[in-house]
């Protein structure tokens, strides 16, 4: 990405502020898995989608004034050689300015008492702070503990939700995140692609994941859009399945649930197949319903269309199908075999965090995902595809990877 998408980021940002008010988006911290060992970092998505950096600890601060001036700043980590030591080196403010494209960038030791004074000067009287939480249990963040400080020590702030806002922007995609996405889809389908090939009775699951590891890293060293879900036989009836110790049987459908993050963009595809590379009768009965559901979807998906409708109408086609075919008796009970959602945006996070819109409109990017789970079968597996919203329809932007029956069998039996 260059820098001037996260300035307009930014800015278009800023226009939605009040006059008045201040905004801190801070990017992060370490958190301990056990011991002195913590988790990998990861940087807050609303920051690095406001300044493209993944540095630890760091806090954008913007200020805008009653004529409508924006001034902003950029807090980041001073230089520590010892600490730089042992946990890498620390991004410069030279290096952070080329990338944010902020030009005043400070030393996050002077980010509580620059904002003291600001908080002072009665020229400010709304704060607008990131605090989303998915649920009660989640940890308090950056945010969360300011928001804290805030109300001990300058109780008068009207605290508002930059989330909120931030939802709005990052419903439309720019051209460069769609450039992104589609090298994502390249990437994502080489590993799918590896573990096509590799496939045969008796692979462990993480087998699979070494081949798709190996396609993607040879692009970079952390390639994961989110956690692969790769799973055989009885794993396939859970969800989100992280073990990888299930061992595909002759005659198993592998179902994979996979992206990769590219620029910051997630990719995410699903795609299942039998392990030993030839549909039963049952396989292909379930997965061509699922494959002309999701053919379907991409024919009707267009600009006006209700949001809530492509989830319903999936449920809905799919259900058709399968009581055509004898499998499912009533369309009504299509639950026993779907069970969960067709449709959720992608971005900046695998379930993107956007203002959900009631109507589809140009710009927005969301999964098709099909699942069909039918247990006393043996057979789960779905087929997800990205879709791109145009101005007269919706493109699938990771149609290039083997969807159709006859496509993967070629694949595994080349």
């Amino acid at each position: 990405m260059d820098k001037s998408f996260y300035t307009n980021n930014r800015n278009r940002l800023y226009e939605m502020l009040p006059e008045g008010s201040l905004l801190a988006i801070f990017s992060g911290k370490d958190i301990i898995k056990t011991n002195d060992e913590y988790y990998p970092f990861f940087a807050d998505r609303n920051f690095v989608y406001l300044t493209g950096l993944e540095c630890k600890e760091a806090v954008l601060l913007a200020c805008k004034d009653g004529s409508g001036r924006v001034d902003e700043r950029l807090y980041i980590l001073p230089p520590d050689d010892y600490a730089e030591r042992w946990t890498g080196i620390r991004v410069k403010p030279a290096e952070a300015e080329a990338v944010s494209g902020m030009a005043d960038i400070r030393s996050t030791e002077a980010f509580r008492n620059d904002f003291r004074k600001l908080a002072m000067s009665g020229n400010y009287g709304k704060l607008y702070l990131d605090l989303f939480k998915l649920n009660d249990f989640e940890i308090d963040k950056p945010a969360h503990e300011f928001l804290a400080y805030i109300q001990k020590n300058m109780p008068y702030f009207l605290i508002c939700s930059a989330d909120a806002l931030l939802r709005k922007l990052r419903l439309y995609k720019a051209d460069c995140e769609i450039e992104a996405l589609r090298k994502g889809e390249e990437i994502t389908g080489e590993g799918i692609l590896a573990m096509m090939r590799a496939s045969k009775p008796g692979m462990y699951e993480y087998q699979y994941k070494a081949e798709f590891d190996r396609a993607l890293t040879y692009h970079k060293p952390y390639p994961y859009g989110f956690p692969p879900i790769i799973s055989a036989g009885k794993g396939n009836f859970v969800i989100h399945n992280y073990s990888y110790d299930g061992q595909a049987q002759d005659g198993d459908m592998v179902l994979n649930d996979v992206g990769v993050n590219w620029d910051h963009l997630i990719t995410d595809v699903s795609r299942g197949w039998p392990c030993n590379g030839r549909f039963t009768d049952k396989q292909r009965l379930l997965y061509e319903c699922a494959l002309a559901t999701s053919d379907h979807m991409f024919e009707i998906v267009k600009p006006g269309m209700k949001m809530a409708a492509v989830d319903a109408t999936i449920k809905e086609y799919n259900a058709q199908l399968m009581v055509d075919a004898g499998v499912l008796d009533d369309p009504a009970n299509i639950r026993k075999y779907m069970w969960h959602g067709g449709a959720h945006h992608i971005g900046f996070d695998v379930h993107d965090v956007v203002e959900t819109p009631e109507i589809i409109q140009p710009g927005m990017v969301f999964c098709i995902d099909v699942g069909i789970y039918h247990e006393e079968w043996g057979i789960g597996f779905r087929v997800e595809d990205n879709c791109l919203v145009t101005e007269d329809g919706c493109e699938n932007l990771s149609a290039a990877i083997p969807r159709t029956i006859e496509d993967i069998e070629a694949v595994m039996n080349s």
